[in-house]
């Protein structure tokens, strides 16, 4: 809990340092997710946690985001660090987006037994729907790809939550 609350923390302190220096706007996200999660082929565990982005628009369309994410499961950890574009749309109250994102992801199996760390890339998208003023509802969804343990996995990672427009 100690380190949500410091994600928390510093995806917020994060956003107001954005917001000073982005000639546009942006948003901040945080939220609960789901990670369908491969640690060999043919065996994939269900990872539950969280996930925190970080946005920033050069364009009224384009932005850059950085991701980060924390699923937890029975002996299995996974942690992802994610950036690149991502394009969006308004349209009303609804914020369709696409992303392309790349970094690196480590994984803890066995409470300590084996870890790894490995580049990552995801493809994805989502939909923000406008609450009230700067406040929306996020679903998102994005495919990440990693090669931990020299064996390529394919993972699906759903996520929801609150997005904060500024």
């Amino acid at each position: 809990m100690r380190k949500l609350l410091f994600v928390a923390l510093f995806m917020t302190m994060l956003a107001v340092v954005a917001s000073a220096q982005l000639p546009t706007k942006g948003n901040v996200f945080f939220g609960y997710s789901y990670n369908r999660a491969e640690i060999v082929s043919n065996d994939a565990v269900n990872l539950n946690g969280w996930n925190a982005s970080l946005e920033g628009n050069f364009l009224p369309w384009i932005g850059i985001v950085g991701d980060l994410g924390g699923t937890y499961g029975s002996h299995v950890g996974e942690h992802n660090y994610l950036f690149g574009p991502r394009a969006s749309l308004r349209v009303g109250k609804y914020r369709p987006f696409a992303e392309l994102l790349v970094g690196a992801a480590h994984i803890n199996v066995g409470n300590g037994a084996a870890t790894d760390t490995s580049f990552a890339n995801a493809v994805g998208g989502g939909l923000d729907y406008q609450i009230f003023g700067p406040v929306s509802w996020r679903g998102q969804l994005d495919w990440i790809h990693t090669r931990f343990f020299s064996n390529g996995q394919n993972d699906v990672r759903f996520s929801t939550g609150i997005a904060v427009h500024f």
